[in-house]
């Protein structure tokens, strides 16, 4: 069956003479953004990108996948025929034939034509040309507005121009200037700065006898020129001008290249063309389009200064590859030829090119005899300007060692343009605009590696995806994978995975007889002072992915200061790249060349290494336990870290402490995961006790509580009871955090067993706050109230107001859940006061958040939304994920109680995702429940159903019975809402007996009141 998606004009969907129904703009535009790359695959974010631009609904994704659902629906108009979408990981395809597309196959036919009629079959690229047309139906995406649709306006109208031009040219050397000039006139008027257009209008209007207009046309564009750009117009208008006048007949005036050429626009000299082969290209979009802006930009008369470009990148980015193919892409804007120069500067072991030799070939190379050519420095610099100052060509210094090579290099005032490779930052180049090179995107990886390989059995996607991130993106590493792969015809992906993963680095892997990665990063190394050899070496030893100063000069022994400076070296060589300031990273494969350097043994020892790693892991362990100390001042602390080897960062307060927690989290799970396999059991043990807040905080309980279990096992072993009971208090709050209750329970009783036996006063309240935290939330209110009220006591004899403020608030909180409510303002009143006579924000957030709670359960909502965004606003400079989740949540509660439904479900979708995240099981629950809820409140009692079931069914598995009775009731107003009475009879019910055993009233009375009314309208009903 005939089928076909249009995206010129109106997007559409056709068969067999039938359009398939896409109801929706967002519909059609989401049908165009998978079309355009129909049989490729497309990431989610792309096309989430594509179709809102940055400004996507709350659940992009959801409504996303509502768009691919309706265009399957239309897409079956085809039958048998219809194309599928498929749904990969975080991604569609939609797998049709691109020449389906219909400006998937203009394009493709007018590329075609191009390259046809440069192979001089113009009868053939007018064939192509037609069909081309043919496929036109107007503005793409008519309709649509967005930038992606913009952008691909844009990019087709350039196709567009394409084929017109090509057509004209087709038209023109055949002499039928009449037929040129309606193709022309409508573009001529779209672009009337474009230089080439307007001298093929001028040369098909003269040919056709009206040559008053050709040469008001080029006056007009010649002056357009000057007032838009600033430059003088090229030569090439100059000659038509001058031709015209001068009676050239209009064959002679078009623009012809190599035997065709009847008559130079200039007098003949040689136009030199020494650039490498080009190869098939992927990928690097932004940065052609911006060096091509560039490079297109400086195109005017001799007089303007010479065009400058630097792109520099780390060894085997592709800093060449891209260079080369810009000059081939660029080839008809330098008529005066274009030139490449490898300058050696990668090559340390070589004498480096100098400028005097460089400028020699320079000269040599455009015709100049060598012979001839001055000596001197100064005087080849001259020759070379003068002899470039008319020339409109491209030059490219490959491979430069530094600015004070290339200087002497650049062109005066010329046309001419130049670009260099480096794999150093150039910055002392006058009026240089570099382009720095990273790793390729993944899917442009994957798509060179594809590319490369070309059609080939044996090959699976994943296993590519998988080569090609143990290549790191790196074009290189890329291409020589691809390489070794088809130099073994009898191997599949499969078998080249398997040798890259052989004896764990491998790097040493990637070789294909001719090139090998490890030596294209020798000669970045040896390039290297040795100051800065050491710094790349240890980087090698990291244990983490990102690196600061203080951290290098932990495993160095240099000063913070000399290796902040050495980074910022390694940075111009590209051999480290920053990820946000002062935070470094090293590429993957550079990591193992690193490494590599220091298993040979050649300049360091194995007792150099360990040092190293020892001194990096006492830098974290050390700048920890201070952070530690800062931002969780309430824990009790087994006193045995030593005093750092380097010095630490600053850490002002509470809050800094806490930051540098949070962005040395990956780190310090890494010198955690180090120490576990490397260390001794005293030093883990230390380190996970330094890292316990921070891990219960951050919601790393997964990581926690294994390493906390060694812990409480060697401080027993090694006979320490005080450090033991320490690691147990550590070990319940992990516990309770997980919502695993009776571990926690049990964890905090053995603590008070052991604190009681040394008669540690102090460890004796800590271990009752403990303890209270899993009783309250379990719903024993009684016995945590006992507790806290003995321990508030033994705590009011003494100055610690933190703890103090600590157990009224926990107080406070039973005496809520009893529906004591003044006896909990008191105790909220007290301990907010305390917590902020002592600037403990933390104390101050879930103190406020508490009494929010209360004015909610009092009725005044308005109170109870103030309290949760002052307490948010205290929790954003300093709270960890959980409490931060925790706040919005609650939060959430009352914006749905206050009507504000759609905010309050935005919020909880947030939340959800947080402590699901964070493995607080509680949390999620209660989330769960609370999205219910505000879906029941909107009307919606169906979509709530399953909500509170799946809560119920977490609060059961970890025995929170204190949200049961909670989680209960609002069950069965959904189960009544959606007229499943005798479950919503059953559910409250249960929820009364489980608010009597709590003896929590306020919950019992609402329960008691809801099945009283139930079963009255039962009643009412049954008569």
């Amino acid at each position: 069956m005939e089928f076909e998606i249009r995206l010129s004009g109106a997007v559409e969907v056709r068969a067999a003479g039938r359009r398939g129904d896409l109801r929706s703009t967002k519909t059609r535009l989401t049908l165009a953004a998978l079309a355009w790359d129909a049989g490729r695959t497309v990431s989610v974010d792309t096309l989430i990108h594509r179709v809102w631009d940055d400004h996507p609904p709350g659940k992009a994704r959801e409504a996303l996948h509502a768009h691919v659902s309706r265009i399957r629906a239309s897409l079956r108009i085809a039958g048998g025929d219809a194309p599928p979408i498929t749904s990969r990981t975080n991604s569609y395809v939609l797998q049709v034939d691109p020449d389906r597309v219909d400006l998937r196959c203009y394009q493709s036919c007018v590329h075609q034509a191009r390259a046809l009629r440069e192979s001089d079959d113009q009868e053939a690229a007018l064939r192509l040309l037609d069909r081309a047309d043919g496929l036109w139906r107007g503005e793409p995406l008519a309709g649509i507005a967005g930038s992606w649709a913009e952008h691909l306006r844009t990019a087709v109208g350039e196709t567009s121009l394409a084929a017109a031009m090509t057509r004209t040219e087709i038209l023109l050397g055949e002499g039928k200037f009449a037929d040129a000039v309606p193709v022309l006139l409508p573009l001529a008027e779209e672009h009337p700065v474009d230089e080439a257009l307007a001298e093929r209008l001028a040369i098909a209007l003269y040919g056709c006898d009206r040559t008053a207009e050709a040469t008001r046309l080029l006056q007009r564009t010649r002056q357009r020129v000057v007032r838009d750009i600033g430059l003088d117009a090229g030569r090439g208008l100059h000659r038509v001008h001058q031709g015209i006048l001068s009676g050239t007949p209009a064959a002679a005036l078009l623009r012809r290249t190599g035997a065709d050429e009847k008559k130079p626009a200039r007098p003949a000299h040689r136009v030199p063309d020494n650039l490498p082969r080009d190869v098939p290209w992927v990928g690097r979009r932004e940065e052609l389009r911006r060096l091509i802006s560039a490079l297109c930009e400086g195109q005017g008369s001799p007089g303007v200064v010479v065009t400058v470009e630097a792109i520099d990148g780390m060894g085997g980015v592709g800093k060449t590859a891209l260079a080369v193919h810009l000059g081939h892409r660029l080839r008809d804007r330098f008529p005066d030829g274009r030139i490449f120069l490898h300058l050696g500067g990668a090559h340390p072991d070589r004498t480096v090119t100098t400028p005097a030799r460089a400028l020699t070939e320079l000269l040599r190379l455009i015709g100049l005899d060598a012979k001839e050519l001055p000596h001197d420095t100064d005087e080849l610099v001259a020759l070379w300007r003068a002899t470039a100052r008319d020339r409109r060509m491209l030059v490219i210094l490959d491979d430069a060692a530094g600015s004070e090579q290339v200087r002497p290099l650049l062109p005066g005032a010329s046309p001419a343009a130049v670009v260099v490779t480096s794999r150093r930052r150039l910055p002392g180049l006058p009026g240089v605009r570099p382009v720095s090179l990273d790793v390729l995107p993944r899917e442009d990886a994957v798509a060179l590696f594809a590319r490369r390989l070309g059609v080939r059995p044996g090959t699976d996607e994943a296993d590519i995806a998988e080569i090609v991130r143990m290549c790191g993106c790196l074009p290189l590493a890329i291409e020589i994978a691809a390489s070794r792969l088809l130099a073994r015809p009898s191997w599949g992906t499969a078998d080249l995975l398997c040798q890259l993963r052989t004896g764990g680095a491998h790097l040493a892997q990637l070789h294909d007889g001719e090139r090998a990665m490890v030596r294209v990063f020798d000669l970045s190394y040896r390039a290297l002072r040795a100051e800065q050899q050491l710094v790349f070496r240890r980087i090698g030893l990291h244990v983490g992915t990102e690196f600061t100063p203080h951290a290098v000069a932990a495993l160095t022994g240099l000063s913070v200061p000399v290796a902040g400076r050495v980074l910022e070296e390694l940075l111009a060589h590209h051999l480290v790249s920053e990820k946000s300031p002062y935070r470094f990273a090293i590429h993957d494969l550079l990591r193992d060349y690193a490494r590599s350097l220091m298993e040979a043994g050649d300049v360091e020892s194995e007792d150099d290494c360990r040092r190293a790693v020892r001194a990096l892991v006492d830098h974290y362990v050390n700048t920890a336990d201070r952070a530690d100390r800062l931002a969780y001042p309430f824990r009790l602390r087994i006193d045995c870290t030593e005093a750092p080897v380097v010095s630490c960062p600053e850490l002002a307060d509470a809050q800094a402490a806490e930051q540098w927690l949070i962005s040395e989290g990956a780190n310090l799970l890494d010198v955690l995961d180090w120490l576990a396999h490397h260390g001794g059991e005293r030093q883990l043990a230390i380190a996970v006790h330094v890292l316990a807040g921070f891990l219960d905080m951050e919601g790393h309980v997964l990581a926690a509580e294994p390493l906390l279990r060694r812990a409480v096992a060697h401080w027993e072993a090694a006979g320490d009871s005080a450090a033991r009971a320490r690691a147990l208090l550590d070990l319940g709050a992990v516990c309770t955090h997980s919502s695993r209750y009776a571990e926690a329970m049990s964890a905090a009783n053995e603590a008070l067993e052991v604190a009681r036996s040394l008669g540690e006063w102090e460890l004796q309240s800590e271990c009752v706050h403990q303890l209270s935290i899993p009783l309250w939330q379990t719903g024993q209110y009684a016995e945590a109230q006992a507790l806290q009220k003995k321990s508030l006591h033994f705590l009011l004899r003494t100055d610690n107001k933190r703890k103090i403020a600590r157990s009224r608030n926990l107080l406070g909180i039973t005496h809520l859940h009893l529906a004591e409510n003044r006896d909990a303002l008191e105790c909220f009143t007290s301990a907010l006061a305390d917590f902020m006579e002592i600037g403990d924000g933390r104390g101050r957030y879930s103190t406020l958040n508490n009494i929010a709670k209360l004015c909610q359960r009092m009725g005044d909502l308005e109170a109870a939304e103030d309290a949760y965004r002052e307490a948010i606003g205290v929790a954003e400079g300093m709270g960890n994920k959980r409490d931060r989740a925790a706040l919005q949540m609650n939060l959430a509660s009352v914006l749905d109680a206050l009507g504000e439904t759609e905010e309050a479900l935005a919020l909880y979708d947030r939340v959800l995702r947080m402590m699901r995240a964070v493995g607080d099981r509680r949390g999620e629950a209660l989330t769960l429940n609370g999205t219910g809820r505000a879906h029941r409140a909107a009307g919606r009692a169906e979509q709530a159903l399953p909500l509170h079931i799946a809560a119920l069914a977490v609060i059961r598995r970890i025995q929170a019975a204190g949200e049961e009775a909670d989680v209960l009731y609002d069950l069965a107003l959904a189960e009544r809402d959606t007229g499943r009475t005798a479950q919503a009879v059953a559910h409250l019910t249960e929820s009364l007996e489980a608010s009597r055993r709590l003896g929590a009233r306020v919950e019992e009375e609402r329960a008691a009141r809801a099945l009283a009314e139930l079963c009255s309208a039962l009643n009412e009903s049954a008569r």
